[in-house]
This record gives structure tokens, sequence and C-alpha cells, in this order.
């Protein structure tokens, strides 16, 4: 008899252990977080078409997420099912336009809405519109737009939040204007203020204006802390992106201040204008995408912290707090080149953590897309040390006597390791006219550049930014070493050419 119970015992402990091996074998991945904290990392969705946002609703315990070509569904976390459940008409789509926020009603038991922004093109126009959609059993039975702004080819944002009082905020693109960010009188460049029917507030700070906060070049991020904090990434030009915390009647800077005031120019008009300076910023830029605050402390390391993903950086940023939450105080890196961009996170009542790629965008980085992106991914905490693991990243540097690092800095995101570009985007850096004339390659380093060009019958029309704010050294060894490689065979650049292009610049 005592045999038998020991066999039924030790039946039962097997039996045991193959369930465990089996849960095991769900992850794809694991992560180590410190010496007592491992996360697993689980593939929800595959071979999605470019999730934008996606929010968690504790309600129908689901994820909802946008597609940037118009679709939104619903992610059952239970069975882990996706159903669509919507298709936005008229959604334009082109390279960063397209459906891209989504936010949830804080109290959806009541109000069960959704809210997205997409833009539109009407004849020449282009412009962003904000949808509100009434959730029904599983189905959009409602929709009504709330607002719509202009819109444009690139700068439309955006991201949406709800803050503790279920007031909305959504943070607008400069739509590449010269003039919007600084004039309080347009909604683009801004964080606009309103009401879940998307009325403006009789307490917003301009009384009948949305506009709650400008100076704002293209967020890309925007979350609420446990104190009622709202802080916002954004993308930088060439240089400084930024977080920031978000105040009523503050003024970012953009476009005459770009991240920290350092710039003699920059401190003299802070001075003039009381502009507010980001609470981080990065150089060289990381691409900040999704910015989220996770409720839960169950990854005790992760307290107090924002959760960041990127798109050139193409990893997961950990961001430390104050206890006021208004300040870094720590950074650290995880997930570098792993998965590649990462464009939304959200988290569940659970405290598991979950992020959407953004890989089949038209942003095409080495090694990626991979043959199942993109994906929905989810990172939870386990209760064993695995045998493998991803570990935390260091945080890279710049060699500036480097030319090869500088490149990968600074320029490798949109022409790519090999100097082959983008076709029909980034031009390639291989025996073409730009690169032979050194007269040119220096005027559109210092300048940047804007309009069509034509490499090899091909047409090339993204923007590039002006690297002036690198010294002389730092564009000739980058100029150096792109005439020096990719099939180039031509002279080298030395810094005293470059200042006597600048001197010259300066002259006319």
């Amino acid at each position: 008899m005592q045999r038998i119970v020991w066999l039924a015992v030790y039946s039962m402990l097997f039996l045991l252990g193959c369930v465990a091996l089996e849960n095991r074998d769900r992850y794809i991945d694991f992560v180590k977080v410190s010496e007592t904290t491992f996360l697993g990392v689980e593939e929800l969705l595959d071979s999605l078409d470019v999730p934008w946002d996606m929010q968690y609703n504790s309600e129908t315990n689901s994820i909802f997420f946008t597609e940037i070509k118009g679709t939104i569904s619903e992610l059952n976390l239970k069975t882990n099912k996706r159903t669509a459940i919507y298709t936005v008409p008229r959604v334009y789509q082109q390279r960063t336009l397209g459906l891209l926020a989504l936010t949830v009603h804080p109290d959806f038991r009541h109000k069960p809405y959704l809210y997205t922004c997409y833009t539109v093109k009407e004849g020449e126009h282009i412009f962003s519109e904000l949808l509100r959609l009434k959730y029904d059993k599983g189905m959009i039975s409602e929709t009504k737009v709330l607002l719509k702004i202009k819109g444009a080819r690139a700068h439309n944002g955006s991201r949406m939040v709800f803050d503790k009082k279920n007031i909305l905020y959504w943070a607008t693109g400069d739509v590449a204007s010269q003039t919007h960010a600084q004039d309080s009188t347009t909604l683009n460049g801004k964080i606009l203020r309103m009401t879940d029917e998307g009325e403006v507030p009789q307490d917003n700070p301009i009384p009948g204006s949305y506009v709650y906060a400008w100076g704002f070049r293209n967020m890309q991020g925007i979350t609420v802390t446990l104190n009622g904090n709202i802080i916002t990434s954004e993308h930088g030009d060439a240089i400084e992106d930024e977080l920031n915390w978000i105040r009523p009647l503050h003024n970012y800077g953009w476009k005459k201040i770009e991240g920290y005031h350092d710039l003699p120019e920059e401190i003299a008009y802070a001075q003039l204008h009381g502009t507010t300076e980001p609470i981080k910023a990065w150089t060289p830029v990381i691409a900040p995408a999704a910015l989220h605050y996770p409720q839960s402390d169950i990854i005790p390391e992760w307290k107090n912290s924002l959760l960041l993903g990127t798109l050139k950086d193409q990893s997961l940023h950990v961001l430390r707090l104050n206890d006021e939450q208004t300040e870094v105080i720590a950074e650290k890196v995880y997930l570098k080149d792993v998965y590649g961009r990462i464009r939304a996170i959200t988290s569940d009542n659970k405290g598991n953590i979950y992020i959407a790629t953004s890989n089949r965008d038209w942003k095409k980085q080495v090694g990626f897309p991979l043959e199942t992106d993109d994906r929905i991914l989810k990172l939870t905490k386990i209760d064993f040390v695995p045998n493998k693991y991803l570990v935390e990243n260091e945080i890279q540097t710049v060699d500036v006597n480097s030319g090869k690092s500088l490149y990968q800095a600074y320029c490798a995101s949109c022409h790519k390791d090999d100097g082959a570009g983008q076709k029909g985007i980034f031009p390639p850096l291989r025996q073409t006219e730009w690169i032979k004339d050194e007269h040119k390659f220096v005027d559109v380093m210092l300048n940047g550049l804007s309009g069509k060009i034509k490499i090899d019958e091909i047409d090339y029309d993204q923007m590039m930014p002006s690297f002036s704010f690198l010294s002389n050294k730092e564009i000739a060894e980058i100029a150096t070493y792109v005439r020096n490689n990719f099939g180039n065979n031509y002279a080298a650049i030395d810094s005293m050419q470059v200042e006597t292009h600048r001197k010259h610049d300066k002259q006319k």
C-alpha cells in the first residue's frame, strides 16, 4: 500500500514537471533584469501590418490595437484570439501617415469608447482626424469625428492619453511647419486638452482653446505617471530627442530650441520667452516612440519607471524617475536589436508588459523585418532561472575620432551600414555625384537637404537635416569615411575644408 502511495506521488510530481517544462516552452526568449528577476518573452501575435498603438483594457481583459493601414483589432488575453473590430474609412496611408494613436476611456464600463486618430487626404490637402468609437459586444456600433486639424506628408504625431480626471490629451505634430509649433493659436505642434466629448474644458489655460502647451516637433509617445504627471517622448531633428514633463502654458522651444538650452542663441531665446527644457535628451538620436508608465510594480527593479520603445535604437529603455516623477535619475537599456523597432507598449493589471514591433513600416532596418514580423510580444516575470537569457545592454557612446563610429551614430539608420540607402526614400552613398563632389557633399552635411533629387534615374524627396552641430573634425571624419568606403575611392576631406565652407555660408 505504501509503495502504491509513493508511486502516485512520483507520478504526480513527474506530471507537474512535464507541465512546468511545457509552460516554459511557450517562451521564445528570456531577459535577466537582476540576479533575482527574470522575464519570459512570449509571441502572442505575428504577421501584423505595422501595429502603431495598443492599449490594455481591464473591463474586457483585452488589448485594443491599431494597424497603420486602417484596422482596429482586439486581442483577447485569455484565448490569445485576435478579432478585427473596425476598419476606419478614408485612412490615407503613406510612409508615416495612416491610422496612428489609440486610447481607451478610463470609465469603460459606463462609457465604452475608443479614441483614435489618423490622416485623410481631401484633394491636395491632408488632415488629421480624431475619431471616437463606441464598443458594443465586440463590435463598433457608433463613430463620431470629434476634431479635425491640419495634416501633412510628415510630422503628424501623434499619441493620446486620458488623465485621472478623464480629460483627453492629444499630442500633435508640427506638420513640418516653420511656424506652427511656436504659434499658440494653431493646433499643430501642441498638446491639445479636451473633454471625452471633444469639447474645450472650461478650465483650459487659454479660454476657448484646446491648446494646453506648445513648442513641439513630432511627439511619438505620451503617458501619465502614478501621481498624474503627463510625460511625452519626441523626435528631434538630427540631435536631441526629448522627454518632456508637460505643464499648462509651457513652451517647449521647437523650432527655436532643440533639446537642452545649451547654445548661446537657445539660451537667449529661452530667457526672452521662458521656454521649458526637457527632463531628458538624447544625442545621437534614438527615435523614441512608445512611452508607458506601468501601474504595477511586480518587476521591482522597474518600479516608478517609464518604459520607452525606440525605433532607431531598436531597444527598450527603462527610465527610473525621482519620487516626484519629474526627473530621470537612471536609465537602462534592454532588447537592443533583438526584436527591431518598438512602436507600442502597454501593460495589464497583473504587471505583464506588452510590446509591438514596427519592422514592416517605411523605414526598413538591417536584419529586419523578420519572417514573423510584425508582432505583439508579452514580457512576464517568471519564477525560475533560465539557462540562457538576454542581458542589459550598454548605453552606446560615440567615438568622435572614428568616422565609422560617427557614421553609425548619425547616418546608418537611413543610409544603412553598407551605404545602400533605401530605394526612393534615402539615396545611396555609392559612387554618386553627391559624394564625388566634395563641395556638394560638405554643403549637404552642413545645411541639410529638402526637395527632390535624382540619383540613377530614381527620385528621392526625403528631407535630410543639417548636421552643422557637429564639429568641423567630426564632419570631416564622416565625409572621409563615406568617400573611402561603399565602393568609393575619393580623396579625404579635412577639417579646414569644412571650416572654409562654414565661413563661405556665413558670408552669403
